[in-house]
């Protein structure tokens, strides 16, 4: 592990210090699953926010999405059930909605689909179940490391793998996506999964990879610094200072970030992108990822970030995020959700609040 690892709070340890508690539903609500879930409604941009922050609400509302995605469509997306799994156990993993989706992504990677996204789902599945493993049992499960196993004989030459690519940002945009998932998803295994002879030969390519394709965008940058955590030889320090000057530039005066200001991606739609408004996958993944980068939790420019976060959640408990595909659905507000959580996680809001 490199010093940035040693210097920043890593997804483990986050883990280990919050999943004392078994669960996050309010009094007299019974723990949500797929026999009793009811979907959440349509993400609204113009959902009242909340009077007062409440992470049992984001929760529940991270929990409903994921099974109601899973009830209704019995599959996996990146701004969904993907998110859920590396996200749920910083709160807590004794929970009936995490045990379904989790069973659900073991499945799945067991019995591989021969559909046309395939190689996408093969490493999605690998690695989110890599990570949740890491934030959880702190073992690698054997179906995951079968996973892992799988994911390297998909790899091309070039280091990357045929990714999906609806046009559908962040993530079903390109290969460098994947190939980022792929590299955090190894260096997050536990066992020392990494040091594996299948694992060094596919790192060896992803390094390869980034060192030939390098990310277009910010968005990607960052991802790219979250996978050097834990995997040494793929960012210098100075590119990881770089990441951290630009993204603290695209904060806005109101102390949020917009997910659109971290790429250059044209709507399907051919609507105007809205450059100017903050929203829940800009802002949690900004501070995430500067968190993750060694950046002081009481840093002011973190804590105008958390404020944004306690101030524009939902009444829901989402935090809205506007798709920058189509104006339909706006999943991209479940991942935004996640991400929401998981900044509040590594800034330590979650055990404040309880």
């Amino acid at each position: 592990m490199n010093d940035l690892a040693n210097r920043c709070l890593a997804l483990p340890a986050i883990a280990t210090a919050i999943a004392v508690m078994t669960s996050v539903a309010s009094a007299g609500e019974e723990p949500l699953s797929l026999a009793n879930v009811v979907p959440p409604e349509a993400n609204r941009h113009d959902e009242p926010l909340r009077d007062e922050f409440s992470m049992d609400a984001a929760v529940r509302f991270l929990d409903a999405a994921a099974l109601g995605w899973q009830k209704e469509r019995k599959c996996f997306a990146c701004h969904s059930d993907y998110a859920f799994l590396f996200t749920r156990p910083v709160v807590s993993w004794k929970a009936p909605a995490h045990d379904e989706i989790r069973s659900k992504l073991e499945h799945l990677a067991e019995h591989p689909r021969e559909v046309k996204y395939r190689v996408t789902e093969a490493v999605m599945a690998a690695s989110v179940l890599a990570q949740n493993d890491a934030l959880t049992t702190g073992e690698l499960h054997p179906t995951t490391r079968k996973a892992l196993d799988r994911m390297w004989t998909m790899q091309r030459e070039d280091g990357g793998f045929d990714w999906m690519k609806y046009n559908q940002p962040p993530s079903e945009i390109d290969d460098h996506y994947g190939v980022t998932m792929a590299a955090i998803g190894v260096g997050a295994a536990p066992g020392g999964y990494a040091e594996t002879p299948a694992a060094k030969a596919g790192l060896d390519k992803i390094r390869r990879y980034f060192r030939d394709h390098p990310p277009a965008h910010l968005h990607h940058r960052a991802m790219k610094l979250l996978a050097s955590v834990h995997v040494d030889g793929i960012m210098t320090e100075p590119e990881r200072r770089q990441v951290v000057d630009d993204l603290l530039a695209l904060q806005k005066p109101d102390g949020g970030w917009g997910v659109v200001t971290l790429g250059d991606w044209e709507r399907s739609d051919g609507k105007p992108r809205d450059l100017e408004s903050s929203d829940g996958y800009g802002t949690g993944f900004a501070v995430y990822v500067l968190r993750q980068a060694g950046v002081p939790a009481d840093d002011p420019r973190i804590q105008r970030g958390i404020a944004w976060l306690k101030t524009h959640q939902r009444a829901s408990g989402r935090w809205f995020t506007r798709s920058m595909w189509k104006d339909r659905k706006h999943y991209l507000t479940h991942a935004g959700t996640a991400y929401a959580i998981l900044a509040l996680a590594v800034c330590g809001e979650i055990e404040a609040q309880k």
